[in-house]
């Protein structure tokens, strides 16, 4: 009996390795110094300066490509794109990366400022991950309105870590589709206050916020 897919974290870092939002649901990282640590290194390691010194893998239209470009790029990428045309493009597009970490699979892509990450174990299947990695951007998109960047997500935390909720609930995927991700949301939103009916979603969103953070601050 095959096990069910599990995360073990989804972060989301900014361009300097800064915390935006993250969510651990593995005991791997038992100390905030330990989470601290594996932020660190995994955002060491996946810098588009190291990411081409060793073995790479690259997600394009449900395949996995394995890569590695040697001292002379010019070479390598003269010969990759005699080979493969489409591959190079993957690359070069990187629609979504993956690298391994501390025995684990992480599944990573980058968006102007922030920096997205999905991990999970050795064992786990790399396309469930880059699922779960795309359903997670695509429904932050649709919440920030496409305005995809650190200034946004900050301003609009709240709405970022209720979508991580619905995604993931102690390391089981309840949701990859972004779609049904940011209605869900939405709906919470438009939940957290009595009558909302005539109210847009932006305010409601707005008076979704402002409930949050009173309930935070008693």
């Amino acid at each position: 009996m095959e096990s069910c897919p599990s995360i073990k974290n989804i972060l989301l870092l900014d361009s300097e390795g800064k915390r935006v939002a993250v969510k651990y649901y593995s005991d791997d990282w038992p100390t905030n110094s330990a989470k601290a640590a594996f932020e660190k290194n995994v955002f060491t390691k996946t810098q588009k300066t190291n990411a081409r010194t060793d073995v790479e893998m690259v997600m394009f239209e449900n395949n996995i490509f394995v890569y590695s470009f040697v001292q002379d790029s010019v070479t390598s990428f003269k010969f990759l794109l005699s080979l493969l045309p489409y591959l190079c493009l993957a690359i070069l597009s990187s629609t979504a990366e993956i690298t391994m970490l501390e025995n684990n699979i992480v599944v990573y892509k980058f968006v102007q400022d922030l920096h997205f990450f999905v991990t999970g174990g050795d064992d786990e299947n790399e396309l469930i991950l880059a699922t779960v990695l795309q359903g997670f951007f695509d429904a932050v998109a649709l919440l920030l309105r496409s305005n995809v960047d650190k200034r946004e997500a900050l301003e609009n935390l709240d709405l970022i870590l209720l979508c991580l909720d619905e995604i993931i609930d102690g390391g089981m995927i309840l949701e990859t589709d972004a779609s049904i991700i940011a209605g869900k949301v939405a709906s919470h939103s438009l939940d957290a206050a009595a009558p909302l009916s005539e109210q847009t979603l932006t305010q409601a969103l707005a008076t979704a916020r402002e409930h949050l953070t009173r309930s935070l601050l008693k």
